[in-house]
């Protein structure tokens, strides 16, 4: 059976690294004053951990607060109520060591593909041509090399997308969180992508925490899924995912029996929000 529970306990072997990188969400509310004045609430009571060098999904049907959760972790946004601590440290601001990948492409167009990835280290205070080096051996690692002069119009989306996780990673973050990042890309694209972005999690093991509309990409990629309920979102369940690792291609781990058990099981919970935030969202459009 996939563990359930509600809060998560202890880490698994392996993941006890860097302190500085535990996360901690604890009775996290999110209210919004809507345009006629009325207070919304997105996130209710939202708690859950996620370890230093977990990898941690998030899904739940539109509108549930998986987007503002990760905003709360990053700083870009404050709770109502309830905490975010960081290694210890409640969260009031931009958090140090994290880095953000969006849905969307956040590439500088005026810059080459070198240019955008070795933004990250220069920001930081390494030399111009330390950072250059940085940047070409992400590239390298990314499968881009021979594009480093290119600018982000001249690639396709897949391409623009493993300049992202490039620029991601290139400062070794503690914590990297993930916002949709494949969702955009072709179905043959996304399980490249996913399948490369395991293998350099599995170089540098920080924690990630990783938002999906996609079970099959949860279950595919995490240690970890957490179901949000239909707004105000809240933290329905969480499960385990105990397929062994490395797990290799993801296209391949998608017809293992195992994966298939454990995302039916996981369905099971999350259809219900789907359904009832369905149902809700075409009563207000009746």
């Amino acid at each position: 059976m996939v563990t359930r529970h509600d809060v998560a306990e202890t880490p698994p072997a392996g993941l006890l690294g860097r302190a500085d990188a535990r996360i901690e969400i604890s009775g996290l509310t999110k209210r919004f004053l809507t345009p006629k004045g009325e207070a919304f609430t997105a996130l209710a009571d939202v708690t859950f951990t996620v370890e230093p060098g977990q990898f941690c999904a998030v899904v739940g049907p539109t509108g549930c607060g998986k987007s503002t959760t990760l905003s709360m972790i990053a700083g870009l946004d404050r709770p109502s109520a309830g905490s975010v601590r960081v290694g210890g440290r409640e969260v009031k601001g931009v958090t140090d060591g994290i880095s953000f990948m969006f849905q969307t492409d956040a590439l500088l167009p005026w810059k080459t593909v070198l240019g955008n990835v070795e933004m990250g280290p220069v920001f930081r205070g390494v030399g111009r041509r330390q950072a250059r080096t940085l940047a070409r051996d992400w590239l390298r690692r990314v499968g881009l090399a021979g594009f480093e002069d290119r600018y982000p119009h001249q690639l396709s989306g897949g391409m623009r997308k493993r300049v992202a996780m490039a620029a991601a990673l290139i400062n070794e973050p503690k914590i990297l969180l993930m916002d949709e990042p494949f969702g955009a890309l072709d179905v043959q694209t996304k399980a490249i992508m996913q399948t490369e972005l395991l293998g350099l999690w599995e170089q540098l093991r920080p924690a990630v925490v990783f938002i999906t509309h996609d079970l099959d990409e949860a279950v595919a990629l995490a240690d970890r899924v957490v179901v949000m309920t239909s707004g105000p979102g809240s933290v329905k369940a969480i499960y385990d995912v105990d397929l062994p690792r490395p797990r290799g291609a993801v296209q391949e781990i998608r017809y293992d029996a195992r994966f298939l058990e454990i995302q039916h099981q996981i369905w099971d919970s999350l259809r219900e929000e789907v359904e009832r935030a369905y149902a809700r969202t075409a009563g207000v459009n009746a």
